[in-house]
């Protein structure tokens, strides 16, 4: 075989593996629990950048305008603006409000009431900050109904804020008053109710879809293989939640640790894409995590086929 053949046949069988785009994860890097919006006609990912505690003291943001083109947005946020802050920035939540961006995050992993962290908040002019601390304290310090404050969700339903929260397998939703400053007690008196699904461990979301609300999270070990989404259907954005069942987890021929997630809908139509981390098999470190996305089907009845994950994650060549 001449030298000319051999080019040829590399070039086949190099083209051959690469025929199909490899676009999972969607940035390099190590970076979790990704909240995924739409702002100004572009998609936008807020994720945690994955690291040692002591090492995670600033967030990142990437946008597209195709889900697969992304550009980076270096340190939207760091510690040296959240003062109270000095490790463990997380699970960024984000959302807009009168030409203002609100940027959700839980910081120095508390353990008690007797520690200063928790839920901060901060605002900028535009999706890629630069973002200031709202309050120079956390918006939420304190543990309610046994739930750690972490893992903050901001949904908005007609007029209405609702934050979701919390680890150490409870969740609470709270509603948030009109600057995002502090919370209004619901009806009864109380300011944290606890909305707490069966098998919830963290990472709350929520996302509504032919007049019915679709309240989403994690379970198991974050560490673990076993890390997975689950959800469940309401007629109301507080519940009740009945758990229906698990729609995304590891797979051993792709990543193991699915999971911490959020849903990006097209603006056009009802094409839907889950936003999650997950560990490459090649790794065993906890922090080696990166983002993926891919499609989220549903059935007739409106329920949540589960989500094949990926290596491929968006083909532009078949979302047309």
């Amino acid at each position: 075989m001449n030298f000319k053949k051999i080019l040829f046949v590399a070039a086949v069988i190099f083209c051959g593996i690469h025929s199909e785009a490899q676009n999972n994860p969607v940035f390099p890097g190590w970076y979790a629990d990704p909240e995924g919006t739409v702002f100004e006609e572009k998609y936008w990912i807020y994720p945690t950048y994955s690291a040692p505690y002591e090492k995670q003291v600033f967030m990142d943001a990437f946008s597209s305008d195709d889900l697969v083109n992304w550009e980076y947005h270096h340190r939207i946020i760091d510690t040296s603006e959240v003062k109270w802050a000095e490790k463990a920035m997380w699970a960024p939540a984000i959302i807009s409000k009168e030409d203002k961006y609100y940027l959700f995050f839980a910081a120095n992993d508390i353990q008690s009431d007797e520690e200063l962290g928790g839920i901060g908040v901060a605002v900028a002019d535009q999706p890629q900050g630069p973002f200031k601390d709202l309050l120079g304290e956390p918006l939420i310090g304190k543990f309610h109904n046994g739930a750690q404050p972490i893992d903050q969700f901001v949904y908005k339903d007609g007029d209405d804020y609702y934050m979701f929260y919390g680890g150490w397998r409870h969740c609470n939703v709270a509603k948030m008053n009109d600057d995002f400053t502090g919370f209004v007690p619901f009806e009864d008196g109380t300011t944290f109710k606890e909305v707490t699904p069966d098998k919830y461990v963290e990472g709350p979301f929520m996302f509504k879809r032919n007049g019915k609300y679709y309240f989403m999270w994690s379970e198991g070990g974050w560490t673990g293989p076993d890390y997975s989404v689950a959800y469940a259907i309401a007629d109301s954005p507080l519940g009740p939640f009945e758990r229906v069942g698990t729609i995304l987890k590891q797979d051993m021929n792709i990543a193991t640790g699915a999971g911490h997630h959020s849903i990006i809908q097209n603006p056009d139509n009802d094409e839907y894409y889950i936003v999650y981390h997950r560990r490459p098999l090649t790794e065993t470190d906890g922090n080696s995590r990166v983002t993926c996305i891919d499609r989220m089907y549903f059935d007739e009845e409106g329920y949540i086929k589960p989500v094949i994950i990926t290596n491929e994650g968006v083909d532009l060549t078949k979302e047309k």
